[in-house]
């Protein structure tokens, strides 16, 4: 049973990390946010999500051209970096948004 258990959770770290990535994209195309507080909105919606897996996450996502980043001044310290989404992250997105549309259908039908 250990097998099983160690396969299966495999295969939902790979879901979740495709899935994320799509929720981070939603999160920044409402508002430039900083790291915080997209994790804040995350949590809010119940995603489990923690500052080690965002960063890296963020990181990708502007590499590839999906996110872009600001700097702003901070009344609490040094500017902070705000992340939105590009026009490219939102194709990326609203074509994800289809393709999750359909795997919900699919799984409402098995």
């Amino acid at each position: 049973m250990k097998q099983a258990d160690e396969y299966a959770e495999s295969l939902a770290t790979q879901l979740r990390k495709g899935f994320l990535a799509y929720c981070v994209l939603r999160v920044c195309s409402h508002a430039s946010l900083y790291t915080s507080d997209i994790i804040k909105s995350l949590q809010a919606a119940e995603l489990v999500v923690v500052e080690g897996t965002i960063y890296p996450l963020l990181n990708r996502l502007q590499k590839d051209g999906l996110l872009m980043h600001e700097w702003q001044e901070s009344e609490q310290g040094p500017p902070r970096k705000y992340y939105r989404v590009t026009d490219y992250g939102a194709d990326v997105m609203s074509y994800m948004e289809h393709d999750i549309t359909a795997l919900n259908k699919t799984l409402k039908k098995l």
